[in-house]
């Protein structure tokens, strides 16, 4: 069993953007178990948080951007790339800015920060995913594709060709994420002279120099670019070394914009939101088709987990019977849709329903051909919700729950009378302010029948 880990205490870095240019100061701070990664602008009203989580990746232009409720991360990888390269599962990162600093355009300060801070192992065990079979992606229109198959540990390996000859072909390869540190957490971003004078003319990189980013000049240079870049940069000369990069830098390795790619691929794949065991092959690898993949293997995982239909002994003493229940949820016959409580913890709870003829819904929901209801059906995993999220507090007894969102619900197969409904919901975020954000599923006959997402508030009565 491998536990969750966490920083020891808080620290601050401050740099400059590399886009917007302004200084920015980034906090890192331990994060509770199932907390994963989270993003916090304490520069806007209410401290908005934007969860590190493929599904809020709105652009990767110029990097991975992340959006939420109109809150927006930039250049998010180099961050994330540190905190798995270091391990860390659960990590609160404070910013005042919408990216954050570039440093020396590597993940090499981020990870000495984090070092600095020090690990600590949390009580909780880390959920992994085993890729048990062969997964692809490919972009079509760039040849861009990336695989990952089974293997005893998580593994990457970058092809790089971007068909110029002053890069050529490389690749680089992580053979176990211990290496990070020392062998990839120190490549920095590059970009082709082309593609900095594009983003020069547009004022869309104030924050570079020399020293955080590798420029390949891929074309003849002429005087007036020369000039451009003594301006930007703030040098008074510039001129290209004979490896065909500008100068005032010397290269980590041969291989570092192939080592850089790889950085990326890690810090992109983080935004699956669970570790992964497998082996990775990108070939040609970039922003979007990483995102992309990082999206489809959270499909992926998600269907995974819902047809991985769990076992339970129905005969084994029940941690809440329904006197227990009944201490707990403010529900009464004939509205108390749960019998017994099975599994209990911070991040998930398991109940049962035993369906028999004599529910008094029968009496008139297609009396002919008893179906139990749908709605009952999602009002009996929000009542096993409830049971997780009262848990929270000493005298449940003293709150009521309420419905506050039911998205993605499914009807899979018809509940009829002699079912026994398993019920299954998991936190999808750290219970805030008495709110539970969780993922249920309803199984009978071996099958899952329902699934929904919802979210709940718990209210102290009278209030």
């Amino acid at each position: 069993m491998t536990l969750q880990q966490t920083i020891s205490k808080e620290i601050s870095l401050t740099g400059i953007g590399l886009h917007t240019g302004k200084e920015v100061t980034i906090k890192f701070k331990p994060a509770p178990v199932n907390h994963g990664y989270a993003f916090v602008r304490i520069d806007l009203e209410g401290n908005p948080i934007i969860e590190a989580n493929a599904k809020y990746v709105i652009s990767t232009e110029r990097g991975t951007n992340l959006e939420k409720n109109g809150v927006a991360i930039n250049t998010s990888e180099h961050v994330l790339a540190a905190a798995v390269g270091l391990e860390i599962d659960n990590l609160i990162i404070e910013i005042n800015s919408s990216e954050p600093p570039i440093m020396d355009g590597s993940s090499k300060l981020f990870i000495e920060a984090l070092e600095r801070a020090g690990i600590t192992i949390q009580d909780t065990e880390r959920e992994e995913y085993i890729v048990k079979e062969i997964i692809s992606y490919k972009d079509e229109e760039t040849g861009s594709e990336i695989v990952i198959m089974p293997s005893d540990q998580y593994q990457i390996t970058t092809l790089v060709d971007f068909g110029t000859n002053v890069l050529g072909t490389q690749n680089a390869t992580l053979k176990k994420i211990s290496d990070f540190k020392n062998e990839i957490s120190e490549a920095r971003t590059f970009s082709f002279l082309h593609e900095l004078e594009l983003l020069l003319d547009h004022n869309l990189i104030k924050g570079g120099d020399l020293n955080n980013a590798i420029v390949y000049v891929d074309k003849v240079i002429s005087d007036a670019t020369l000039e451009k870049l003594k301006k930007a940069f703030n040098k008074t000369s510039i001129s290209v070394k004979p490896n065909g990069i500008l100068d005032n830098l010397e290269l980590r390795w041969p291989n570092e914009a192939a080592r850089h790619k790889l950085l990326d691929v890690m810090g992109d794949l983080a935004l699956v939101g669970i570790r992964l065991k497998g082996k990775v092959i990108a070939t040609k690898p970039g922003h979007k088709v990483n995102t992309n993949f990082a999206k489809k293997l959270q499909k992926i995982i998600q269907n995974d987990k819902r047809n991985n239909i769990p076992q339970y002994d129905l005969n084994q003493t029940p941690l809440m019977d329904v006197n227990h229940i009944m201490k707990i949820l403010p529900h009464r016959p004939p509205f108390l849709l749960i019998d017994k409580i099975l599994e209990l913890s911070d991040k998930h709870v398991v109940g049962v329903k035993n369906v028999t003829m004599n529910e008094p819904f029968f009496v008139g929901h297609f009396p002919g051909e008893p179906v139990m209801p749908g709605v009952l059906q999602v009002e009996a995993m929000a009542q096993c919700g409830g049971i997780l999220v009262l848990s929270t507090v000493p005298d449940p007894e003293n709150y009521l729950t309420y419905f506050m969102k039911i998205d993605g619900v499914k009807f899979k197969h018809k509940v009829v009378p002699g079912d026994t409904l398993i019920f299954k919901a998991e936190l999808l975020s750290p219970i805030r302010r008495g709110i539970c954000h969780m993922q249920a599923y309803g199984y009978a006959n071996n099958r899952i029948v329902v699934e929904a997402e919802l979210m709940a508030q718990i209210v102290k009565v009278n209030e």
